[in-house]
């Protein structure tokens, strides 16, 4: 009995493998918190690459011909962007194309009377109908490259897989979105076309 008594006593004094119990508890935290470090790099370094993407391609699509190529335009930012994502469809790619007719009238709502001072365009109040859809519209821009000398808000969504398929356990999604815009002018390769039209809200 004192011989167990003992063994026991130097059990309790021995501290080999203490580190070992120590990293167990603490690995699965250093772990997360690395991928989540390696994540969030991924996502701003791939945002940086769409975003100089997007500005050439822009510029590509606001030359004379660029209309007539925006497909292959968005083709080449898919092309740039398949060093740091995988290719469709396991990253989604998103093109949208607005024309205005000056820079300040990018992302603006169609012009209105507001007679009754509501905030809304109704009640037979006048509006210019920028973009010729027959309604008043919180933004004025036509879908498209546009015309001579036209400035073209071109912006690109991605969706694509996180790094690491671990988001979930935190609550996030296994997806991430990264988005990237710019407003170029066409240049001045013919006449600017005309807009707007004047028509009232219902």
């Amino acid at each position: 009995m004192s011989r167990l008594l003992e063994k026991l006593r130097r059990l309790r004094k021995n501290e080999a493998g203490a580190a070992l119990v120590e990293f167990a508890f603490v690995a699965p935290v250093l772990i997360l918190l690395i991928m989540g470090m390696l994540d969030v790099g991924h996502r701003i370094y791939a945002t940086a690459i769409l975003q100089g993407s997007v500005q050439k391609a822009a510029r590509d699509a606001s030359l004379d011909d660029g209309a007539a190529k925006t497909s292959t335009i968005d083709d080449r930012v898919k092309e740039l962007m398949l060093p740091v994502l995988q290719e469709e469809p396991i990253s989604r790619f998103d093109f949208e194309r607005k024309n205005y007719s000056s820079f300040s009238d990018v992302a603006q709502p169609e012009d209105f009377t507001d007679s009754n001072n509501d905030g809304e365009c109704n009640n037979g109040e006048p509006y210019d109908d920028s973009n010729g859809n027959d309604s008043w519209d919180e933004d004025k821009g036509i879908a498209g490259q546009g015309n001579a000398k036209d400035a073209v808000l071109y912006t690109v969504t991605v969706t694509y897989p996180r790094l690491f398929p671990m988001a979930g356990l935190i609550g996030l999604s296994q997806n991430q979105i990264i988005e990237a815009s710019t407003v170029l002018r066409n240049q001045p390769f013919g006449g600017q076309g005309a807009r707007g039209e004047a028509k009232t809200c219902t």
